[in-house]
């Protein structure tokens, strides 16, 4: 059974914004099952966005627990991304999960990852998914040397340059900044 795959997920936090971007290819093998996916959510009326990658009905899963625990926990966006990975660790079905996230509210960006890891990213670039080395490298240089530039024109050059350089990585961008 060929597998889908194939995400670029970045986010980043640049002076006081956080923005949070994905492109829409999806990947069967070989071949571009479909290239318009909606890889990016908005949660709590637009408070917090996240963007996933893996399988999909994985991370729906996990977005709908996150989602839980958001509403759980106050819409503490760390404390419920930690109750989410306990929870990760601990459930043996949620471990056979095979996805990852970035979180984003007004304030933070993180990752979570596939082994239940919360991770606060260096940089403050968080980026997952098969292009994602490209899309960070981009953010990296873009943040050093285009300091002048917003967090959401940050996204989305680095996901376009992703986009020239990795085979499952497209142009086709969904780019959001969470709301107060």
């Amino acid at each position: 059974m060929a597998k889908i795959r194939s995400t670029t997920v970045v986010g980043i936090y640049h002076n006081g914004e956080v923005c949070v971007g994905a492109d829409g290819q999806a990947t069967m093998d070989k071949h571009v099952a479909k290239s318009n996916v909606k890889k990016i959510r908005k949660l709590l009326d637009g408070k917090i966005v996240t963007g996933f990658a893996g399988s999909t009905a994985d991370a729906f899963t996990l977005l709908e627990r996150f989602e839980e625990k958001l509403n759980a926990y106050q819409s503490n966006m760390k404390r419920a991304a930690i109750e989410l990975a306990k929870d990760w660790r601990k459930d043996q079905y949620l471990r056979k999960l095979e996805a990852m996230m970035v979180v984003a509210n007004k304030e933070e960006l993180l990752i979570i990852s596939g082994t239940g890891d919360v991770l606060e990213p260096d940089n403050q670039i968080a980026a997952i998914g098969s292009g994602s080395m490209f899309a960070h490298a981009a953010a990296l240089a873009l943040k050093k040397h285009a300091p002048h530039l917003s967090a959401e024109e940050m996204v989305r050059e680095s996901l376009n340059i992703a986009a020239d350089i990795c085979i499952y990585t497209n142009h086709n961008l969904v780019i959001e900044k969470p709301t107060k």
